[in-house]
């Protein structure tokens, strides 16, 4: 790695725990780095400049003291819907909102850990949209080419891990929003099961389709942050048995049978996919049986999924839009959304909860006959910035749909993914692919998605910061 490149997750947390470095000095750089790409990456809503030098400074005594924790003075950001205590958690929304009382569960469980939280990163209003951009904050760019998005709704996240202002971050997933930025910024992001990570002072979040994630360059770093941010709280509605998934990087996944998918699930508008999106993604299904798995095409019964999805979805923006501070000054799609959650959120919210233990049972049919399922992540490369932004609300969900169909399914089934880099399309855009699982398979996917990094390297390949001069074309 070049002296200049931010070092990784697990990088960090040797050379601090080795006495190379100490945590100011990765706080120093970091806090460096985040003022220089303002005006041109746009990652953070907030950054905690302050209080971050104190807790690093008390993190570094702590070490001198003898204190041992993973992630003891690494410097990680985390998306703007979870609560830091002291901040706003604005969710992408304008106005003033109030300061947090306390720290979500998964902040708490990262501070507990070690981590000094360094900013809260820019998401879309509520979460909802795959592009970072909006009156609130201005957008945030893509670093392989800042004329495009990140994706969303964590692209701040994926923008400051991938531009290397932090090593890792949080985000979060309610319709791929972790795997889709990941995927546009050449990162590895992991949707965990749901309640693998809290959402606490939520229960749930979104009637259970949102969960918490993580964005890295590397397995081990998306493995390493998910360990130290799992867990739960006594309130949570979801609460998976408790597993170890970093200690599955470096494992061999074995011989596995793994399903390629290339068709996405019903919609209702049409979605295809991009020939050059398609090409990434077969030459990796083709690099994984060169490495010994039996891969074939096959394809999920997923049936009607999406009429379980848009009441679920629909009504957890009307409980957010309740307790907004400033309602009116929402986006009309926002507004609009919420009065269909309105509408939805009886007796077809509950039949769509209902409809869930079926479509595991018909979806999770596949994983009789395989152990993992491979689909790309988008359909599309990243748009241009400002090509959704400004769309009306079918017009909005016609692009959404058309550009990212693949990534929902599986937050209606509460399921784990991975998405990992493909490749490079056209321009330099990057583009993704998801390895999915049934529940509780986060191991499996981990171990098979480190084997694959170990083959193909993608962490070595660096975006320029607003350049594509550099990026590789493929």
């Amino acid at each position: 790695m070049a002296p200049d490149r931010t070092p990784g997750l697990t990088e960090s947390a040797r050379a601090l725990a080795d006495g190379e470095v100490t945590s100011r000095a990765l706080v120093e750089r970091a806090l460096i780095r985040i003022e220089a790409s303002r005006s041109t990456l746009n990652a953070f809503r907030l950054v905690r400049a302050e209080a971050a030098l104190a807790e690093a400074d008390a993190a570094d005594r702590e070490r001198a003291a003898g204190g041992r924790r993973p992630l003891l003075g690494v410097p990680v950001a985390v998306k703007d819907d979870m609560d830091v205590a002291g901040e706003p958690t604005a969710f992408g929304c304008p106005g003033t909102h109030p300061r947090a009382a306390e720290d979500g569960e998964a902040v708490r469980r990262l501070r507990a850990a070690g981590a000094v939280v360094i900013g809260k990163t820019n998401t879309c209003e509520l979460g909802q949209w795959p592009f970072t951009e909006g009156p609130a904050f201005g957008a945030t760019r893509n670093p392989w080419h800042t004329g495009h998005t990140p994706g969303g709704s964590s692209g701040g996240s994926a923008a400051a891990v991938a531009a290397g202002l932090v090593p890792a971050a949080l985000g979060s997933d309610g319709a791929g929003s972790v795997r889709i930025p990941a995927a546009w910024t050449h990162l590895v992001g992991i949707k965990p099961q749901r309640g693998r990570i809290s959402t606490w002072p939520r229960p749930e979040s979104f009637q259970g389709i949102t969960v918490n994630g993580t964005l890295a360059r590397t397995v081990a770093d998306a493995a390493l942050l998910l360990d130290a941010a799992s867990g739960s709280h006594h309130g949570d509605l979801h609460r998976p048995a408790a597993l170890r998934v970093h200690d599955a990087v470096g494992r061999d996944p074995g011989r596995l049978r793994i399903a390629l998918s290339l068709k996405p699930p019903f919609t209702a508008v049409p979605a295809r996919l991009d020939p050059a999106v398609r090409a990434r993604v077969v030459a990796l299904a083709e690099r994984l049986a060169r490495l010994g798995h039996t891969v074939e095409e096959a394809e999920p019964r997923y049936g009607r999924i999406g009429l379980t999805f848009v009441p679920r979805a629909t009504a957890g923006i009307a409980e957010h839009v309740r307790e907004a501070p400033f309602p009116e000054l929402l986006d009309r799609r926002t507004r609009d959304a919420a009065r269909l959650g309105r509408l939805l959120g009886g007796a077809p919210l509950r039949a769509a909860r209902r409809a869930e233990a079926l479509l595991h049972r018909r979806v999770g049919a596949l994983f009789e006959r395989y152990d993992v399922l491979l689909a790309p992540t988008t359909a599309a490369p990243p748009p241009r910035i400002g090509a959704l932004l400004g769309l009306g609300g079918f017009g909005t969900d016609r692009a959404m749909i058309a550009a990212c169909p693949y990534a929902w399914p599986w937050n209606v089934l509460g399921w784990p993914g991975v998405n990992v880099p493909a490749g490079f399309v056209g321009d330099g855009l990057p583009v993704g692919a998801q390895l999915l699982g049934p529940a509780d398979s986060e191991p499996l996917l981990v171990s098979l998605a480190a084997q694959l990094e170990d083959d193909l390297r993608w962490q070595d390949h660096w975006p320029a910061h607003g350049s594509v001069a550099d990026s590789p074309a493929a």
